[in-house]
């Protein structure tokens, strides 16, 4: 009885290892001139992104990583430094990866089980479409040929043409895909292509994913997430249209003074107009306090404020900062207007600005028009003297 119940015991100890190793995955492959890297496979998480695993490349630049498996498609990456490979896993199936390093966003290939390799094909084919449009726009951006207008006209026109297509080949082709949730997130700087807070279309076309994770998903918490997203842009496009007429009004201001106004409360609490300085030098500039080159940042205005002064020289800072009690005690003490915004990087007026991260600045010259933006100025000092 011993013997029985002792092998009954391994039975069923082999069985529940059979069944543990059946809901793992498996991501595989080879990292060429790389080799002796730590490589990391990484979950791209609602909350941010969690490091599951790490491994040292050998000789050959190889790597395996194993992993439980979800219950519904999950986004993961391989990452060497700051260079990434994103890829997607919705079964207990094995992706292999062979690359080189660097630019290995680029330079990849893949294998795989079933469905895997047709969307992670296609979350590849976004990615190389997404860097494509990156590098398109930082070169319009730094075309010192172009005015402000013109080059802001063409990026648009660059993202509008990349959202027809995404929409149409990707997105709404099959929406139950994991590479049509990817596409919803890609983003030009720091700022989503496809933005759900202020664009209708945009709106839809997260709707139009959520529904269809709905019924294919139907317990998938990123599902969920969509339609919360979609409800909240909802309500945002709502809030924007009851404001529009005071949109409108800041839109005739931009054919009168060439500058969109902008009306914030400065940090001792007094109604600002960027419009009011009319006949000063304006240097323009969105910032964010709590980032770490903050200090040496406002080191550097400073220096330019004190030398320009009194020659006509003025700064209108637009804080985006989310703590109110920061950024007063942060802008005590500076001598020029400073504002914030409370909408922060979801604001209105960076979109009027196209302003695709930050900080960025513009200079206005005494007309109140929009002379130029930080990509397409060499140097500041000599901008501004051209002015005063």
């Amino acid at each position: 009885m011993k013997h029985f119940q002792k092998a009954t015991a391994l039975a069923l100890a082999a069985i529940m290892v059979a069944s543990c190793s059946q809901n793992k995955f498996k991501v595989e492959g080879t990292i060429a001139q790389a080799e002796d890297s730590v490589v990391y496979l990484e979950n791209i998480g609602l909350e941010g992104i969690n490091v599951l695993d790490s491994a040292r490349l050998d000789a050959k630049g190889g790597f395996s990583f194993s992993q439980e498996a979800p219950e519904a498609p999950e986004f993961y990456r391989l990452r060497i430094a700051d260079e990434i490979i994103n890829f997607s896993i919705d079964s207990t199936e094995t992706v292999r990866i062979k690359g080189t390093y660097p630019n290995m966003a680029l330079n990849y290939t893949l294998e795989g089980e079933g469905e895997s390799v047709a969307n992670n094909t296609k979350i590849m084919e976004l990615t190389r479409k997404q860097m494509a449009l990156q590098s398109q726009a930082i070169a319009i951006q730094q075309n010192t040929a172009l005015g402000v207008d013109e080059a802001n006209d063409s990026i648009l026109a660059l993202i509008a043409a990349y959202k027809n297509d995404v929409k149409t080949n990707y997105i709404f082709k099959e929406p139950m895909k994991p590479y049509a949730y990817f596409a919803l997130f890609q983003t030009l700087g720091n700022w989503l292509i496809f933005n759900p807070r202020t664009d209708k279309d945009d709106i839809k076309v997260f709707a139009a994913v959520a529904t269809s994770w709905d019924t294919y998903y139907p317990h998938a918490e990123r599902g969920q997430n969509l339609h919360n997203i979609a409800i909240e842009g909802m309500k945002n496009v709502r809030i924007a249209e009851a404001q529009s007429a005071d949109l409108q009004v800041e839109a005739s201001k931009v054919q009168e003074a060439g500058v969109i106004d902008i009306a914030l409360q400065d940090n001792r609490g007094k109604l600002r107009h960027l419009t009011d300085l009319k006949g000063q030098v304006v240097l323009l500039d969105f910032h964010v306090f709590a980032l770490k080159d903050s200090p040496a940042r406002i080191l550097t205005l400073r220096e330019l404020y004190n030398k320009y002064h009194a020659q006509g020289l003025e700064i209108y800072q637009v804080s985006l900062d989310s703590d109110e009690h920061f950024w007063k005690q942060q802008t005590a003490a500076l001598p020029w207007i400073s504002v914030r915004d409370e909408e922060g990087i979801g604001s209105q007026r960076l979109l009027m600005y196209n302003v695709q991260a930050v900080p960025d600045f513009f200079i206005i010259d005494r007309g109140n028009n929009l002379i130029k933006r930080a990509a397409q100025i060499k140097d500041l000092e000599g901008e501004i003297k051209k002015l005063l």
